[in-house]
């Protein structure tokens, strides 16, 4: 028979959890994009603030993918569209696969969980931002650090760009970011494209590994293949203004280091540029989506109904997907 303790233990246990589905997938999204965001950023804070010599651009780009992969593998199997805003959305809009009461909580956690997130970095990090610059947190110049906990456009920004898109690596080291040289109008075309061409791509790709009428990636190695995924884009679409690809990842740490020191010119530099990382990925999941199910998904062989499919083990629904950044 159990002893009292392990009754008691167990009744400690069942006390504790969650009966509700909405709290367990809220608390969910809350962790993915708190990992998502300290093991991510982290990246890049060691990378910057050791100027170089603990990482680099390469440590960045696998460092913030991995960070994704843990991510996923911790909540893959409580969130049905976890850590991702626009994802969360294409959930409600197209297919109706998520109630919409559930969006504000998703997108609340995982604004709360990268706000956090951030913050845990800045504790982290503290002794060494303080060091950085004299005990300066700057936005612009060689000795920034805003650029740790969200993206930025690169000075270079031109209308030629918009149209070759972004062909060489993340600009997330760029150690001097200025902005007052580039026409308003030259940045936000420009850089606008540019993110809403890399969440197409990702969020097009994303379904098409999720689809159980395509090729598909063996169960549970999909947080493996989103990883691949997310380096590849970080390694192509990244130059023009980084790879946030997910409001949540922007805007949370965004606000923290205007409240942290930096100030709310986080909100102003480059000509505005902070609404593009947010509105930027909505637009392009849509586009993604829409591609997909254009050219590839509606265009699937229809079963023959006489004929039994064999169930697809090794697969999950489009709606059960997870991504974060």
């Amino acid at each position: 028979m159990p002893s009292e303790k392990g009754r008691a233990k167990k009744s400690l246990t069942q006390r504790l959890a969650l009966k509700s589905r909405i709290a367990k997938e809220t608390l969910s999204e809350f962790l993915g994009t708190f990992i998502m965001i300290v093991l991510g950023c982290g990246s890049i804070a060691q990378a910057v603030l050791s100027r170089g010599h603990f990482g680099g651009i390469i440590t960045i780009n696998i460092g913030f993918a991995m960070a994704v992969v843990m991510a996923l593998y911790v909540t893959f199997g409580v969130s049905v569209g976890a850590t991702s805003t626009q994802l969360c959305l294409l959930q409600c809009v197209p297919s109706g696969r998520m109630e919409w009461f559930k969006f504000p909580f998703y997108v609340g956690a995982q604004f709360v969980g990268a706000f956090v997130g951030a913050a845990t970095v800045f504790g982290i990090y503290y002794d060494g931002l303080m060091a950085f610059a004299d005990g300066n947190l700057l936005i612009t110049g060689e000795n920034a650090t805003a650029f740790i906990f969200a993206t930025y456009p690169a000075p270079f920004i031109s209308m030629p760009g918009a149209f070759v898109d972004q062909v060489l690596l993340s600009s997330s080291l760029a150690d001097s970011v200025e902005f007052e040289d580039q026409s308003p109008l030259e940045l936000d075309n420009h850089v606008t494209f540019g993110r809403v061409v890399s969440t197409m791509f990702l969020l097009l790709i994303v379904f098409a590994l999720f689809d159980s009428r395509n090729l598909g990636v063996p169960r549970g190695l999909e947080p493996i293949v989103i990883g691949l995924l997310i380096i590849v884009i970080s390694c192509s679409l990244g130059l023009n203004s980084g790879c946030a690809m997910n409001p949540a990842r922007d805007l949370s740490p965004r606000l923290f280091t205007a409240l942290a020191g930096w100030g709310f010119e986080v909100f102003t530099v480059g000509n505005n540029f902070w609404w593009i990382p947010v509105v930027g990925p909505m637009v392009g999941a849509f586009l993604g989506g829409l591609v997909y199910i254009l050219f590839i998904q509606m265009h699937h062989s229809k079963l023959d109904p006489e004929v039994k499919a064999e169930p697809a083990e090794n697969n999950l629904e489009k709606h059960e997907l997870s991504v974060i950044m």
